[in-house]
């Protein structure tokens, strides 16, 4: 009987200091875990800020060399500038009165304007991205597949319209656009019992303008996302390989 009160009370014994040293370790592993949890934070914040700022320097470097190189919207059917479509029923009539040629060449030339203009817009997105806070960056890290360039958008948009419009009323001047238009809408309003138009080509320009470049930029965020080949640096690596 006592023999097996003995390997009873030492089995106990043998229970409790396991369990003992069990809660010791696991204690030690929440510590440790808590510990470079707040390191690993820390050390996150930094490095988003910093790739998200990388990532959108990057996109926006390569965007506006794309657009602004000849036949950069022109030969690009993704942000290629069309003929304003709320105007298609303007388009249809004078292409009935055989001005074909006159409507493929205003297409050419605000498509030029858009080239001519986009690289002035690369300070303002530079600005827009040196200013990010860091409480931005982590969210656009941990948002959707355009989340940085659609803060860059709402960052940017007014400040870059107000700017950019006088940029492409100088571009419409310098390739003729202004000067084809007046002449079409000219042309157009002589037509017996039509109404007659009067449209603010250098607003839709810009629009069109920044909305291509936008696009580009969205294009290569998306690249750096999801294609490892493309996040060329240790930080894009670090960041967006998690």
């Amino acid at each position: 009987m006592r023999r097996y009160l003995y390997i009873i009370t030492s089995i106990f014994l043998i229970s409790s200091l396991a369990s003992a040293q069990s809660l010791d370790m696991l204690k030690e592993k929440v510590k440790k875990i808590n510990i470079d949890d707040i390191k690993g934070a820390s050390l996150s914040e930094t490095d988003a800020t910093n790739a998200i700022k990388e990532a959108l320097n990057k996109g926006v470097d390569i965007g506006v060399k794309q657009v602004s190189k000849k036949d950069g919207y022109f030969l690009d059917p993704e942000i290629r500038i069309p003929f304003p479509k709320d105007m298609k029923k303007v388009e249809k009539k004078l292409r009935d009165l055989g001005m074909n040629q006159q409507i493929d060449q205003i297409v050419v030339s605000i498509n030029r304007a858009a080239e001519d203009a986009s690289s002035s817009a690369k300070p303002i997105f530079i600005k827009a991205i040196k200013d990010m806070s860091i409480s931005d960056a982590k969210k656009i890290v941990n948002g959707n597949k355009s989340a940085a360039t659609d803060y860059l958008r709402n960052s940017t948009y007014l400040s870059l319209s107000k700017e950019f419009q006088p940029i492409i009323r100088t571009s419409l001047q310098k390739v003729n656009a202004t000067k084809y238009w007046k002449s079409l809408m000219r042309a157009y309003n002589k037509i017996p019992f039509i109404k007659k138009v009067n449209p603010d080509l250098e607003i839709y320009v810009t629009e069109k303008a920044i909305d291509g470049l936008f696009f580009m930029i969205e294009k290569e965020e998306k690249r750096i996302r999801e294609n490892p080949k493309q996040r060329t640096t240790e930080l894009l690596k670090k960041v967006f390989g998690k």
